[in-house]
């Protein structure tokens, strides 16, 4: 166990009856990350972070919260922790001061502390407005605020984003982000759209069917994007230009000639050279797969 993992799980396995939930899990979320926790419904995401919260009971595997076994340090390590897990459970008849106050008593905070997270979320202007009335963007940060109250370390949020309109999705990206940055708060936030997740993660664990499909930061991830794009090229003789691109890695696929991608300037060199050879060239055309595809190829291969 590092000093900068704050969340850190080992081989956890959970069953629902007979049925298999998650399958040797190994999270690792440094601290001052934002973890996006990606994967389809149903891929095990919340179940995982119900678990970390002490929720549901833990049945096979070990974890750790801020250096420390989870079962022999529950309270402390909760005392430690935000979370907004599925829908916010807000009372519409009162203003955001008033459920806050609410929720500060049973945090045992002061009541500085409501005018605090008001401003970190961005609400100090609802006055006497109630609850009720808020737009479904308003009721997220009202609900993130009350998972502040107690100024955690950590932020655990299931699905922040879902339901919400274009603003509220935007609202909620940038209130993340703020607390990651300004604040230090370590965020691990589940999320079954990969480009809300590329728009404000550090870092990427991707789930499907329970099983822990890639982990690590955001860069690896677009790496592994990268290595996947390729050049497609026809010409008037693809053996000429196969034997003529070996050293570039090239290969016939699909009636085509094929090559990895690299760089824009490496693909116009490569046309100059098939037309210095008297090669005439039909296409040539890189395909550079998006995030959004290679996490379809990743989970796709996952139900092979």
């Amino acid at each position: 166990m590092t000093m900068n993992a704050i969340i850190k799980t080992t081989d956890l396995t959970y069953y629902f009856g007979k049925q298999q939930t998650l399958d040797n899990i190994n999270l690792y979320v440094e601290k001052g990350s934002i973890y996006g926790f990606l994967g389809p419904n149903g891929a095990g995401k919340t179940t995982t972070l119900r678990l970390l919260l002490g929720l549901l009971k833990k049945q096979r595997g070990s974890i750790q919260l801020f250096g420390k076994e989870f079962d022999q340090h529950r309270i402390e390590s909760l005392r430690k922790t935000g979370s907004l897990i599925e829908q916010p459970s807000l009372y519409g008849h009162l203003t955001a001061k008033e459920n806050l106050d609410i929720y500060r008593k049973i945090c045992g905070t002061g009541k500085e502390s409501i005018n605090h997270v008001l401003q970190l979320v961005g609400l100090t202007g609802t006055g006497k407005k109630k609850a009720k009335q808020f737009s479904l963007g308003m009721k997220q940060r009202l609900s993130i605020a009350i998972a502040l109250l107690h100024d955690p370390e950590l932020l655990i949020l299931d699905e922040p984003t879902n339901g919400l309109d274009p603003n509220g999705i935007v609202e909620t990206r940038e209130l993340i982000k703020k607390l990651n940055k300004e604040n230090g708060v370590t965020i691990i936030v589940s999320s079954h759209i990969l480009a809300e997740v590329e728009r404000m993660a550090t870092h990427v664990g991707i789930i499907h069917k329970g099983k822990l499909l890639f982990q690590g930061s955001l860069s690896e991830l677009q790496n592994m994007k990268s290595k996947q794009s390729f050049i497609q090229i026809d010409t008037t003789d693809n053996e000429a230009t196969l034997k003529l691109l070996a050293n570039h890695g090239a290969e016939i696929k699909n009636g085509y000639v094929q090559l990895p991608f690299k760089e824009r300037a490496v693909t116009a060199a490569i046309n100059r050279k098939l037309m210095e050879q008297n090669i005439d060239v039909y296409l040539l055309q890189p395909h550079q797969n998006d995030l959004e595809q290679l996490f379809i190829d990743i989970t796709s291969d996952n139900n092979q």
